[in-house]
Protein backbone atom coordinates (compact mmCIF):
# COMPACT_ATOMS: atom_id res chain seq x y z
CA UNK A 1 0.00 0.00 0.00
CA UNK A 2 2.70 2.66 0.58
CA UNK A 3 3.70 2.77 -2.99
CA UNK A 4 0.14 3.31 -4.00
CA UNK A 5 -1.54 6.40 -5.13
CA UNK A 6 -3.81 7.55 -2.26
CA UNK A 7 -7.15 6.41 -2.21
CA UNK A 8 -9.68 6.80 0.33
CA UNK A 9 -11.34 2.97 2.08
CA UNK A 10 -14.76 1.99 1.68
CA UNK A 11 -16.55 -0.42 3.62
CA UNK A 12 -15.84 -2.67 0.59
CA UNK A 13 -12.30 -2.36 0.14
CA UNK A 14 -11.22 -1.61 3.54
CA UNK A 15 -10.39 -5.34 4.57
CA UNK A 16 -8.51 -6.35 1.08
CA UNK A 17 -6.46 -3.19 1.39
CA UNK A 18 -5.13 -3.97 4.97
CA UNK A 19 -5.22 -7.91 5.51
CA UNK A 20 -1.64 -8.01 3.92
CA UNK A 21 -0.47 -5.58 7.04
CA UNK A 22 1.44 -8.21 9.71
CA UNK A 23 0.21 -6.00 12.59
CA UNK A 24 -3.48 -5.93 11.49
CA UNK A 25 -3.61 -9.92 11.06
CA UNK A 26 -1.75 -10.22 14.26
CA UNK A 27 -4.96 -8.59 16.14
CA UNK A 28 -7.95 -9.67 13.13
CA UNK A 29 -6.27 -12.65 12.03
CA UNK A 30 -5.28 -13.53 8.17
CA UNK A 31 -9.36 -14.96 7.19
CA UNK A 32 -11.05 -11.63 5.64
CA UNK A 33 -14.07 -13.47 5.83
CA UNK A 34 -14.62 -12.93 9.52
CA UNK A 35 -13.40 -9.28 9.26
CA UNK A 36 -16.84 -7.31 9.76
CA UNK A 37 -16.40 -3.01 8.98
CA UNK A 38 -18.90 -0.68 9.90
CA UNK A 39 -17.92 3.35 8.99
CA UNK A 40 -18.91 5.05 12.40
CA UNK A 41 -17.23 8.77 11.44
CA UNK A 42 -19.53 11.40 12.11
CA UNK A 43 -16.79 13.78 12.65
CA UNK A 44 -16.01 17.06 10.52
CA UNK A 45 -13.01 16.04 8.69
CA UNK A 46 -12.24 12.10 8.59
CA UNK A 47 -13.45 8.41 7.66
CA UNK A 48 -13.49 6.23 10.39
CA UNK A 49 -14.37 2.78 10.74
CA UNK A 50 -14.94 -0.02 13.41
CA UNK A 51 -13.20 -2.91 12.04
CA UNK A 52 -13.92 -6.77 14.17
CA UNK A 53 -13.29 -10.18 13.61
CA UNK A 54 -13.49 -13.35 16.18
CA UNK A 55 -10.18 -11.93 17.68
CA UNK A 56 -10.13 -8.68 18.14
CA UNK A 57 -11.10 -5.23 16.78
CA UNK A 58 -9.15 -1.81 15.99
CA UNK A 59 -10.33 1.57 14.65
CA UNK A 60 -8.94 2.85 11.28
CA UNK A 61 -9.31 6.26 10.87
CA UNK A 62 -8.12 7.66 7.18
CA UNK A 63 -7.69 11.38 6.42
CA UNK A 64 -9.60 12.42 3.53
CA UNK A 65 -8.08 15.16 1.10
CA UNK A 66 -10.99 18.49 1.89
CA UNK A 67 -12.86 19.14 5.40
CA UNK A 68 -15.89 16.45 5.35
CA UNK A 69 -18.38 18.74 6.96
CA UNK A 70 -18.13 21.30 4.07
CA UNK A 71 -16.57 19.05 0.76
CA UNK A 72 -14.13 18.92 -1.68
CA UNK A 73 -14.37 23.00 -1.94
CA UNK A 74 -12.56 23.10 1.22
CA UNK A 75 -9.52 21.10 0.36
CA UNK A 76 -6.56 20.06 3.22
CA UNK A 77 -4.02 18.37 3.37
CA UNK A 78 -3.58 14.56 3.89
CA UNK A 79 -0.21 15.07 6.21
CA UNK A 80 -2.70 16.15 9.30
CA UNK A 81 -2.80 11.80 9.74
CA UNK A 82 1.23 12.42 10.21
CA UNK A 83 1.18 14.89 12.85
CA UNK A 84 -2.23 12.79 14.67
CA UNK A 85 0.37 9.90 14.61
CA UNK A 86 3.20 11.84 16.42
CA UNK A 87 1.11 13.49 18.93
CA UNK A 88 -0.10 9.88 19.91
CA UNK A 89 2.86 8.56 20.47
CA UNK A 90 4.21 11.48 22.28
CA UNK A 91 0.96 11.47 24.73
CA UNK A 92 1.44 7.72 24.94
CA UNK A 93 4.73 8.15 26.70
CA UNK A 94 3.82 11.15 28.61
CA UNK A 95 0.79 9.62 29.87
CA UNK A 96 0.43 5.99 29.56
CA UNK A 97 -3.06 4.51 28.85
CA UNK A 98 -4.35 7.63 28.44
CA UNK A 99 -4.69 7.57 24.20
CA UNK A 100 -5.41 5.04 22.24
CA UNK A 101 -2.50 2.28 21.20
CA UNK A 102 -1.16 2.06 17.59
CA UNK A 103 -1.10 -0.37 15.40
CA UNK A 104 -0.22 0.83 11.70
CA UNK A 105 0.54 3.86 10.36
CA UNK A 106 0.40 4.49 6.82
CA UNK A 107 1.64 7.94 6.17
CA UNK A 108 1.23 7.54 2.21
CA UNK A 109 -2.58 6.37 2.52
CA UNK A 110 -3.30 8.72 5.98
CA UNK A 111 -4.18 5.86 7.95
CA UNK A 112 -3.85 5.21 11.28
CA UNK A 113 -4.75 1.49 12.94
CA UNK A 114 -5.38 1.84 16.13
CA UNK A 115 -6.88 0.64 19.34
CA UNK A 116 -10.80 0.13 19.77
CA UNK A 117 -12.17 1.23 23.07
CA UNK A 118 -15.27 -0.62 23.95
CA UNK A 119 -17.81 -0.28 25.13
CA UNK A 120 -16.50 3.52 25.63
CA UNK A 121 -18.73 6.06 24.12
CA UNK A 122 -18.55 9.37 23.53
CA UNK A 123 -18.20 11.76 26.59
CA UNK A 124 -20.32 14.18 24.83
CA UNK A 125 -23.41 12.19 24.20
CA UNK A 126 -23.34 10.52 27.29
CA UNK A 127 -23.36 14.33 29.23
CA UNK A 128 -26.63 14.69 27.25
CA UNK A 129 -27.44 11.65 28.13
CA UNK A 130 -27.10 12.28 32.05
CA UNK A 131 -24.99 9.87 32.84
CA UNK A 132 -21.79 10.08 35.50
CA UNK A 133 -18.82 8.72 35.24
CA UNK A 134 -16.56 7.84 38.06
CA UNK A 135 -12.87 9.14 37.79
CA UNK A 136 -13.65 11.23 34.66
CA UNK A 137 -11.97 14.23 36.17
CA UNK A 138 -9.03 12.76 37.87
CA UNK A 139 -7.49 11.09 34.18
CA UNK A 140 -8.39 14.83 32.63
CA UNK A 141 -6.58 16.77 34.56
CA UNK A 142 -3.90 13.93 34.69
CA UNK A 143 -3.96 13.99 31.43
CA UNK A 144 -3.54 18.02 30.68
CA UNK A 145 -0.58 18.34 33.32
CA UNK A 146 1.21 15.34 32.16
CA UNK A 147 1.12 15.89 28.74
CA UNK A 148 1.40 19.84 28.80
CA UNK A 149 4.30 19.72 31.46
CA UNK A 150 6.42 16.94 30.00
CA UNK A 151 5.76 18.57 26.34
CA UNK A 152 7.49 21.77 27.15
CA UNK A 153 10.57 23.67 28.47
CA UNK A 154 9.99 22.30 31.59
CA UNK A 155 10.60 19.51 31.60
CA UNK A 156 12.55 18.83 27.62
CA UNK A 157 15.60 18.68 26.42
CA UNK A 158 16.10 21.88 24.45
CA UNK A 159 17.64 20.42 21.45
CA UNK A 160 14.50 17.73 21.33
CA UNK A 161 11.75 20.46 21.75
CA UNK A 162 12.88 22.65 19.17
CA UNK A 163 12.65 19.68 16.68
CA UNK A 164 9.40 18.83 17.85
CA UNK A 165 8.47 22.47 17.86
CA UNK A 166 9.70 22.36 13.93
CA UNK A 167 7.87 19.15 13.24
CA UNK A 168 4.40 20.45 14.00
CA UNK A 169 4.87 23.76 12.75
CA UNK A 170 4.00 22.15 9.52
CA UNK A 171 0.50 21.47 10.82
CA UNK A 172 -0.26 24.88 9.12
CA UNK A 173 -3.77 24.03 7.66
CA UNK A 174 -4.84 22.75 10.84
CA UNK A 175 -3.71 25.77 12.96
CA UNK A 176 -5.44 28.00 10.19
CA UNK A 177 -8.39 26.60 10.79
CA UNK A 178 -8.34 27.70 14.42
CA UNK A 179 -6.99 30.91 14.06
CA UNK A 180 -9.51 31.61 11.71
CA UNK A 181 -12.69 29.69 12.85
CA UNK A 182 -12.38 30.16 16.41
CA UNK A 183 -10.46 33.45 16.76
CA UNK A 184 -11.86 35.52 13.80
CA UNK A 185 -14.91 34.47 11.88
CA UNK A 186 -17.19 34.74 14.88
CA UNK A 187 -16.98 38.37 15.81
CA UNK A 188 -18.01 39.30 12.31
CA UNK A 189 -20.50 37.76 9.63
CA UNK A 190 -18.04 35.54 7.80
CA UNK A 191 -19.01 33.29 4.87
CA UNK A 192 -19.05 29.80 7.03
CA UNK A 193 -20.36 31.13 10.37
CA UNK A 194 -24.20 30.34 11.21
CA UNK A 195 -26.15 30.74 14.22
CA UNK A 196 -29.66 30.68 15.82
CA UNK A 197 -32.06 33.68 14.41
CA UNK A 198 -33.27 34.08 17.79
CA UNK A 199 -29.96 34.91 18.74
CA UNK A 200 -29.50 37.60 16.46
CA UNK A 201 -30.05 41.01 18.77
CA UNK A 202 -27.36 39.37 21.21
CA UNK A 203 -25.25 38.95 18.57
CA UNK A 204 -25.21 41.94 16.89
CA UNK A 205 -24.09 43.22 20.26
CA UNK A 206 -21.23 41.17 20.98
CA UNK A 207 -20.43 41.74 17.29
CA UNK A 208 -20.39 45.46 18.07
CA UNK A 209 -18.50 44.81 21.09
CA UNK A 210 -14.99 46.40 20.32
CA UNK A 211 -13.60 45.40 24.23
CA UNK A 212 -14.27 41.80 23.27
CA UNK A 213 -12.90 41.66 19.87
CA UNK A 214 -9.52 43.83 21.41
CA UNK A 215 -9.16 40.98 24.25
CA UNK A 216 -10.18 37.72 21.54
CA UNK A 217 -7.18 38.70 19.39
CA UNK A 218 -4.94 39.48 22.56
CA UNK A 219 -5.78 35.72 22.67
CA UNK A 220 -5.30 34.99 19.50
CA UNK A 221 -2.00 36.72 19.51
CA UNK A 222 -0.45 34.39 22.76
CA UNK A 223 -2.05 31.35 21.17
CA UNK A 224 0.25 32.23 17.55
CA UNK A 225 2.83 33.68 19.40
CA UNK A 226 3.22 31.59 22.52
CA UNK A 227 4.66 28.37 21.69
CA UNK A 228 4.79 26.92 25.14
CA UNK A 229 4.17 23.43 24.98
CA UNK A 230 2.46 20.70 22.92
CA UNK A 231 -1.25 20.77 22.65
CA UNK A 232 -3.90 18.49 21.67
CA UNK A 233 -5.37 21.42 19.80
CA UNK A 234 -9.04 20.23 19.82
CA UNK A 235 -9.32 18.71 23.47
CA UNK A 236 -13.31 18.55 24.06
CA UNK A 237 -15.74 16.60 24.90
CA UNK A 238 -15.86 14.58 22.01
CA UNK A 239 -12.67 14.17 22.03
CA UNK A 240 -12.94 12.25 25.07
CA UNK A 241 -14.49 8.62 25.40
CA UNK A 242 -15.66 7.11 28.23
CA UNK A 243 -17.15 3.97 30.20
CA UNK A 244 -18.70 4.59 33.91
CA UNK A 245 -15.58 4.00 35.38
CA UNK A 246 -12.61 4.67 32.62
CA UNK A 247 -11.64 7.37 30.07
CA UNK A 248 -9.67 7.82 27.21
CA UNK A 249 -8.38 10.67 25.00
CA UNK A 250 -8.71 10.66 20.88
CA UNK A 251 -8.27 12.49 17.85
CA UNK A 252 -5.35 14.96 18.72
CA UNK A 253 -4.82 15.62 14.64
CA UNK A 254 -4.89 19.51 15.42
CA UNK A 255 -2.01 19.04 17.61
CA UNK A 256 0.75 22.14 17.61
CA UNK A 257 2.79 24.16 19.95
CA UNK A 258 0.96 26.33 21.66
CA UNK A 259 -0.12 28.34 25.49
CA UNK A 260 -1.08 25.63 28.06
CA UNK A 261 -4.43 27.05 28.99
CA UNK A 262 -5.60 26.44 25.43
CA UNK A 263 -6.45 22.90 26.13
CA UNK A 264 -7.80 23.27 29.55
CA UNK A 265 -9.93 25.99 27.91
CA UNK A 266 -11.52 23.97 25.44
CA UNK A 267 -12.69 21.37 27.66
CA UNK A 268 -14.49 23.34 30.77
CA UNK A 269 -15.79 25.48 27.81
CA UNK A 270 -17.50 22.23 26.20
CA UNK A 271 -18.40 21.01 29.99
CA UNK A 272 -20.14 24.35 30.81
CA UNK A 273 -21.90 24.46 27.58
CA UNK A 274 -22.72 20.71 28.61
CA UNK A 275 -24.22 22.43 31.69
CA UNK A 276 -26.34 25.09 29.87
CA UNK A 277 -27.85 22.49 27.99
CA UNK A 278 -29.16 20.11 30.49
CA UNK A 279 -32.68 21.62 30.79
CA UNK A 280 -32.94 21.23 27.01
CA UNK A 281 -32.67 17.36 27.41
CA UNK A 282 -34.46 16.87 30.69
CA UNK A 283 -37.93 15.53 30.57
CA UNK A 284 -39.25 17.72 33.15
CA UNK A 285 -38.43 21.22 34.99
CA UNK A 286 -35.58 20.47 37.66
CA UNK A 287 -35.01 17.04 36.61
CA UNK A 288 -31.35 17.67 36.11
CA UNK A 289 -30.79 20.44 38.75
CA UNK A 290 -28.27 18.17 40.31
CA UNK A 291 -26.74 16.47 36.85
CA UNK A 292 -25.42 20.01 36.56
CA UNK A 293 -23.97 20.47 39.86
CA UNK A 294 -22.15 17.04 39.37
CA UNK A 295 -20.77 18.44 35.79
CA UNK A 296 -19.78 21.65 37.98
CA UNK A 297 -18.04 19.03 40.41
CA UNK A 298 -15.70 17.41 37.52
CA UNK A 299 -14.78 20.82 36.13
CA UNK A 300 -13.88 21.76 39.97
CA UNK A 301 -11.88 18.31 40.14
CA UNK A 302 -10.06 18.80 37.38
CA UNK A 303 -8.50 22.38 38.05
CA UNK A 304 -7.70 20.58 41.09
CA UNK A 305 -6.01 17.76 40.12
CA UNK A 306 -4.19 19.32 36.83
CA UNK A 307 -2.78 22.01 39.36
CA UNK A 308 -1.59 19.10 42.30
CA UNK A 309 -0.12 17.12 39.53
CA UNK A 310 1.26 19.99 37.89
CA UNK A 311 2.31 20.80 40.91
CA UNK A 312 4.13 17.66 41.63
CA UNK A 313 5.89 17.32 38.26
CA UNK A 314 7.26 21.07 38.83
CA UNK A 315 8.82 19.90 41.99
CA UNK A 316 10.20 16.26 40.51
CA UNK A 317 10.48 16.53 36.90
CA UNK A 318 11.63 20.55 35.79
CA UNK A 319 14.90 19.28 33.62
CA UNK A 320 14.53 21.36 31.00
CA UNK A 321 16.26 24.99 30.28
CA UNK A 322 13.27 26.76 32.62
CA UNK A 323 13.53 27.17 36.31
CA UNK A 324 16.24 25.10 36.57
CA UNK A 325 16.87 23.53 39.93
CA UNK A 326 20.60 25.29 40.14
CA UNK A 327 19.14 29.02 40.06
CA UNK A 328 16.86 27.55 42.45
CA UNK A 329 16.71 24.49 44.68
CA UNK A 330 20.49 23.52 44.36
CA UNK A 331 21.07 27.50 45.84
CA UNK A 332 18.89 27.01 48.59
CA UNK A 333 15.76 29.12 46.69
CA UNK A 334 13.17 26.73 47.33
CA UNK A 335 10.38 29.16 48.13
CA UNK A 336 11.34 31.19 44.97
CA UNK A 337 11.03 27.53 42.83
CA UNK A 338 7.68 27.85 44.20
CA UNK A 339 7.04 31.82 43.82
CA UNK A 340 7.69 31.13 40.16
CA UNK A 341 5.38 28.14 40.00
CA UNK A 342 2.50 29.74 41.56
CA UNK A 343 2.91 32.66 38.99
CA UNK A 344 3.07 29.89 36.00
CA UNK A 345 0.00 28.62 37.83
CA UNK A 346 -1.92 32.19 37.52
CA UNK A 347 -0.93 32.82 33.89
CA UNK A 348 -2.44 29.29 33.22
CA UNK A 349 -5.20 29.87 34.74
CA UNK A 350 -6.16 33.21 33.30
CA UNK A 351 -5.48 31.90 29.85
CA UNK A 352 -7.72 28.40 30.42
CA UNK A 353 -10.61 31.51 31.34
CA UNK A 354 -10.27 33.87 28.19
CA UNK A 355 -9.99 30.42 25.53
CA UNK A 356 -12.46 28.67 27.16
CA UNK A 357 -14.59 31.72 26.55
CA UNK A 358 -13.27 32.20 22.96
CA UNK A 359 -14.42 28.21 22.62
CA UNK A 360 -17.85 29.16 24.12
CA UNK A 361 -18.48 32.00 21.06
CA UNK A 362 -16.95 29.90 18.33
CA UNK A 363 -19.10 26.68 19.44
CA UNK A 364 -22.57 28.92 19.22
CA UNK A 365 -21.24 31.58 16.07
CA UNK A 366 -18.55 29.64 14.26
CA UNK A 367 -18.84 26.50 11.94
CA UNK A 368 -18.94 23.83 14.00
CA UNK A 369 -21.43 23.77 16.60
CA UNK A 370 -21.97 21.39 19.04
CA UNK A 371 -24.79 18.17 19.83
CA UNK A 372 -25.18 19.99 23.51
CA UNK A 373 -27.42 22.56 21.89
CA UNK A 374 -28.04 21.31 18.29
CA UNK A 375 -30.14 18.35 19.91
CA UNK A 376 -32.42 20.62 21.47
CA UNK A 377 -35.53 20.29 20.15
CA UNK A 378 -37.00 23.00 21.91
CA UNK A 379 -36.38 25.85 20.35
CA UNK A 380 -36.96 28.41 23.58
CA UNK A 381 -34.41 25.88 25.43
CA UNK A 382 -31.99 25.70 22.90
CA UNK A 383 -32.00 29.68 22.45
CA UNK A 384 -32.06 30.11 26.60
CA UNK A 385 -29.41 27.75 26.68
CA UNK A 386 -26.85 29.48 23.79
CA UNK A 387 -27.75 32.49 25.04
CA UNK A 388 -26.25 31.40 28.12
CA UNK A 389 -23.17 30.41 26.77
CA UNK A 390 -22.33 33.95 25.09
CA UNK A 391 -23.30 35.61 28.22
CA UNK A 392 -20.42 33.35 29.61
CA UNK A 393 -18.06 33.39 27.04
CA UNK A 394 -17.63 37.43 26.93
CA UNK A 395 -17.41 37.57 30.88
CA UNK A 396 -14.24 35.23 30.36
CA UNK A 397 -12.86 36.70 27.61
CA UNK A 398 -13.31 40.19 29.28
CA UNK A 399 -12.69 39.28 32.61
CA UNK A 400 -10.25 36.67 32.94
CA UNK A 401 -8.25 38.49 35.10
CA UNK A 402 -10.55 39.38 37.72
CA UNK A 403 -11.58 36.26 38.24
CA UNK A 404 -9.38 34.63 40.65
CA UNK A 405 -10.95 30.95 41.34
CA UNK A 406 -12.95 28.26 40.34
CA UNK A 407 -15.85 28.97 42.47
CA UNK A 408 -16.52 32.58 41.44
CA UNK A 409 -16.61 30.90 37.58
CA UNK A 410 -19.41 28.94 38.90
CA UNK A 411 -21.11 31.14 40.96
CA UNK A 412 -21.22 32.99 37.58
CA UNK A 413 -22.67 30.13 35.30
CA UNK A 414 -24.53 29.72 37.94
CA UNK A 415 -26.87 33.24 38.09
CA UNK A 416 -26.55 33.23 34.35
CA UNK A 417 -28.87 30.35 34.62
CA UNK A 418 -30.79 31.43 36.86
CA UNK A 419 -31.27 34.77 34.77
CA UNK A 420 -29.55 37.50 36.50
CA UNK A 421 -26.55 38.27 34.02
CA UNK A 422 -28.67 38.11 30.97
Amino acid sequence: MNDEMYEPLTVKTLGSRLVGIDAVNSILGHDLSKWSVNEVGDGNLNLVFIVKSELGSVIVKQALPYVRLVGDSWPLPLKRAFFEYHALIRQAERDPGSVPKIYHFDETQAIIVMEFFTPHIILRYSLIAGNKHEGLAKVLGNFCARTLFRGSDLSMKAAKRKADVALFAENIELCDITETLVFSDPYFDAERNHHNSALEPLVASLRADVDLKVEAHHLKAKFCNNAQTMLHGDFHTGSVMVTKTDTKVIDPEFVLYGPMGFDIGMLFANFWMSYFSQPGHASKVGQRDDYQEWILSVVEEVWNVFIMEFSCLWRTERTGILYERSLFEDQGHDLGSEQALEHRLKEIWQDTLGFAGIEIIRRTLSLAHNADAETISDEALKTQCEACGLVLGRQLVINRSDLHSIKEVHDQIRNIQKGKQI
